[in-house]
């Protein structure tokens, strides 16, 4: 299990991340199409793409809400499928991981 410095720090970088996303996806939802451009081909591949710009970034958003909650119910770093504890290295590197990297 990881120490309280190591979770203290894993906190402070979930919640910068959280609110860089946050960020992100209120910039992303001011986003607006004209539907009269004369290439509407253009305009569909710039919504799709929004799309799932959007998506991934509401994805990522998820994970580190999970992780946080998990920091405060104790559980974090450990893998949903087998329970083991994650890799402090895998964690800092990728704090919002829900699997040990066996399981990734």
């Amino acid at each position: 299990m990881p120490g309280q410095e190591f979770l203290t720090q894993v906190r402070a970088a979930l919640e910068a991340e959280r609110a860089e996303l946050t960020q992100q996806l209120a910039e992303h939802g001011d986003v607006g199409f004209d539907e009269n451009f004369a290439d509407s081909g253009q305009v569909a591949a710039e919504q799709g793409e929004h799309r799932a710009i959007v998506g991934h970034l509401q994805d990522t958003l998820r994970d580190v809400d999970r992780a946080l909650a998990k920091l405060d119910e104790g559980t974090y770093g450990k893998c949903e499928v087998c329970g083991e504890d994650i890799a402090e290295p895998r964690l800092e590197a990728m704090p919002a991981t829900q699997y040990c990297i066996k399981h990734a």
